[in-house]
């Protein structure tokens, strides 16, 4: 009987799509999203200045409000995928090859090239000069939530078109993370911006696969990849 009731249990779970992942990658997205939301729509209203004139304070609200937000979507999507689609998503990667981490450094030597080209020199440096120690410190805590969100539309990505496709060698993912953030910093920045969020986006789907595809190795290094 036990077993009876064990195979209906499996057979009334819902199997998981290409699109279904697809879906968890666009909320992941959407989660970006809302700093927007939050940024031209909602706290303009509340300090009553656009927010190149906000304070410190107005400065490190909006990033609390955003880093909380952006929590409560990663969790929700993790527990959603690994609940409901019964995918391992924290699952620990097998052990990498000394020539995987050294891709994975060349990438990060690559980010730190385009940045210092971009900012003018090294961009955690200038940051910190421009911002001081404590808006550095919050936006750093800022990036390390955004980091997440990223890594959730890649891995998302990854597992949605590797079921459309049947192969696994493809960063399927950093093609979704870079079409939707380059698409994305197209409209509201310019088109080099969203060039090289293409290529960045390309960059951090390729090391996800490169540490087979354990999320903390992953997250560790993509978290370079933004600040450096």
């Amino acid at each position: 009987m036990k077993m009876k009731n064990q195979m209906k249990t499996d057979k009334s779970k819902p199997i998981a799509t290409g699109s279904d992942f697809l879906s968890l990658g666009l909320y992941a997205f959407a989660g970006l999203g809302m700093e927007g939301i939050y940024a031209y729509l909602l706290e303009p209203h509340i300090y009553g200045a656009s927010m190149d004139s906000w304070s410190e304070l107005q400065i490190i609200i909006h990033w609390i409000l955003t880093c909380v937000t952006w929590g409560i979507f990663t969790i929700v999507l993790i527990r959603k995928a690994e609940g409901k689609y019964q995918f391992p998503i924290l699952k620990k990667g097998s052990a990498m090859a000394l020539w995987q981490w050294g891709l994975c450094g060349l990438f990060l030597v690559m980010s730190l090239f385009m940045n210092y080209i971009d900012w003018g020199g090294f961009k955690i440096y200038l940051e910190f000069v421009r911002k001081g120690p404590l808006l550095f410190t919050f936006q750093y805590i800022y990036y390390a939530f955004e980091t997440m969100l990223f890594l959730l539309i890649i891995v998302f990505g990854q597992r949605a078109c590797e079921l459309w496709f049947r192969k696994q060698a493809l960063p399927y993912g950093g093609i979704v993370c870079g079409l939707t953030w380059g698409l994305g910093h197209i409209f509201t920045k310019d088109l080099a911006t969203g060039l090289q969020g293409l290529v960045l986006g390309l960059m951090m789907g390729s090391v996800y696969l490169l540490v087979n595809r354990d999320l903390k190795k992953a997250y560790g290094v993509l978290f370079f990849l933004f600040v450096l």
